[in-house]
């Protein structure tokens, strides 16, 4: 059953009175209540009801310290059923808390709550958090920023202060209706009709709800910006007019400062960046602009905010700014060459450098027959030409419990045929079906190789892992050669993240240890692939004893 209004504020008061006793020198719970409602929301000068948490778009920051507790009561109040995921929290054990939908729980219905626990461990840095469920992510989202231990400096000059910089989507028309229409019929998805940084698209004439993100800075001090990429189908360009960036951070880990003038960012991923105004006056174009390596429909218009300096006068001209070509595949590909993680003696990078699991999967797109759709098929992705199906119940739920005929741990660690990936396709298109999982013994050590393929077009993949962070030791384009492109692995300071960008025919070669029990999905992040099927989940025995377990359900955990 779900807590009652009057047991939830007994916990909040009982949490108030414990921090302010004291033996409590610092407080560590944190209480937010997220109400998901109907909100009716004006953009490009259009207005329509949008699914926002607490009538907010993008939804509210969180703010914690690395080691809270966090408790976030979420109430259902659409018409829609729904889920939280804390992207990028590993959630140690309490993987009840992670949020995919028919993963670890049950959707939240509508009328229902649900208060997500959990504790935030050796994590700090900008991380967010999102719908689980759907295309809810659209308009469901926001910025979950954590704060090192008190005390505890960051590991660069401390900035005059920090924003939070959220790069998103917008479509005019109901998003769930159209992806419904696009499912059932088989047509492609709609692409978005505007890019948003902070909820807004740009100044538009004769809209006035239309003005553009203004950013105030005082001249001659640094800024740090929490970039966070929350677009549903969209990898992109971040650029300032004018101004260098110094990257300090992805994905909640910290690396070795590097000064760039765009920084390249993919739906899921976070990049904390410092910027130093000393440019002393003016006002400078902030812009997102989209990365497509393919010819496939996207929307072109860049979102655009102002950098304002203090003292500049209101009607000072805006600085422009060259936005990088849509296919600047060379300006990707130098600023993920650049990111190396810290790996000093606090934050050490601890790459696995055995390996028990040598995993290779392809990715990719196929065609299934569909008997409602006008061409008879629609669009299928796949992991090793599987196309995930989602159970009736979680997956969690039927692991802790042991119920049978709800998965199988069977999928393969291997393409089940092996061919020139990103060169002449097979001609048979269809994928197989299925909710296959690969099993992982506690504490062991996987390599998986990721690998895109030329099935009815190559195509960028940003594969995102819940519950455990990996390190990014090798990428290429065409086919990996398991023979010669391990002898140029990065195994010293190789960038730590949660979401990697797999290159269009190109791969990725990650590393990471099983040392989190549960089931942990493993999805591409733009959601026209998730939704089609590029997923998977690991599923983590646990180990020796109640700490190496998973814990019990929560008495309020959402049923099916």
């Amino acid at each position: 059953m779900a807590p009652s209004s009057s047991s939830w504020l007994r916990l909040r008061v009982l949490v108030l009175v414990a921090c302010l006793l004291p033996s409590f020198i610092q407080c560590k719970i944190r209480i937010y209540k997220f109400n998901v409602m109907a909100t009716n929301t004006t953009r490009l000068c259009s207005t329509k009801p949008a699914v926002t948490v607490n009538g907010l778009f993008p939804g509210p920051t969180i703010f914690a310290n690395e080691d809270d507790d966090l408790l976030v009561k979420v109430v259902n109040q659409v018409q829609y059923n729904l889920t939280i995921h804390w992207h990028g929290i590993k959630q140690l054990r309490s993987g009840w808390a992670d949020g995919p939908a028919f993963i670890t729980q049950c959707p939240i219905q509508p009328g229902q709550t649900y208060v997500y626990n959990f504790t935030i461990t050796d994590q700090r840095g900008t991380l967010w958090w999102h719908a689980h469920i759907g295309w809810l992510r659209a308009t469901v989202h926001g910025a979950l920023v954590i704060l090192p231990k008190l005390g505890v400096p960051y590991p660069f000059p401390p900035p005059a202060s920090e924003v939070v910089i959220i790069l998103a989507e917008w479509w005019k028309s109901d998003i769930e209706t159209l992806i419904n229409s696009a499912m059932k019929e088989g047509l492609p998805f709609q692409v978005s009709d505007a890019y948003t940084i902070n909820g807004q698209s740009r100044p538009i004439s004769n809209c006035s709800s239309e003005g553009g993100f203004s950013f105030p800075v005082e001249p001659g001090k640094k800024y740090m910006l929490r970039i966070i990429n929350a677009a549903l189908n969209e990898e992109l360009f971040f650029k300032i007019a004018g101004h260098s960036l110094t990257v300090v951070e992805v994905d909640a880990t910290y690396v070795k400062p590097f000064k760039t003038g765009t920084i390249f960012i993919t739906p899921g991923q976070t990049t904390n960046a410092i910027l130093e105004a000393d440019l002393g006056t003016g006002n400078y174009l902030m812009a997102a602009s989209p990365f497509m390596a393919e010819p496939v429909p996207i929307d072109y218009t860049a979102a655009t905010a102002t950098v304002h300096y203090s003292g500049t006068q209101s009607s000072a001209a805006t600085t422009f700014t060259d936005l990088p070509p849509r296919n600047a595949t060379p300006l990707a590909t130098a600023f993920v060459d650049s990111l190396k993680s810290l790996n000093s003696q606090r934050y050490p990078a601890r790459v696995p450098l055995t390996v028990d699991h040598s995993l290779l999967f392809t990715m990719g797109l196929g065609f299934n027959p569909c008997a409602t759709c006008i061409r008879g098929s629609r669009i299928a992705a796949y992991f090793n030409n599987i196309s995930f199906i989602r159970p009736a119940i979680s997956l969690l739920n039927a692991h802790f419990f042991n119920i049978s005929g709800v998965f199988a741990d069977d999928f393969p660690g291997n393409p089940p045929i092996r061919y020139n990936y990103t060169g002449e396709q097979p001609k048979n298109l269809r994928t197989m079906e299925g909710t296959r999982l690969y099993r992982l013994a506690f504490n062991s050590t996987v390599q998986l190789v990721l690998q895109d393929t030329a099935m009815i077009t190559p195509e960028n993949h940003p594969i995102h892992l819940h519950g455990m962070n990996f390190f990014v030791v090798g990428r290429g384009l065409g086919n990996f050669d398991p023979e010669k492109d391990p002898s140029n692995f990065n195994l010293v300071d190789p960038v730590e993240r949660n979401t990697v960008g797999v290159p269009s025919g190109g791969w990725v070669a990650v590393r990471f240890r099983a040392d989190n029990p549960g089931v942990w999905f493993m999805h591409c992040h733009l959601e026209s692939h998730t939704l089609v099927g590029l997923e998977m989940a690991f599923v983590v025995d646990n180990g020796q004893g109640p700490n190496q377990s998973v814990r019990p359900p929560p008495r309020d955990l959402p049923s099916c």
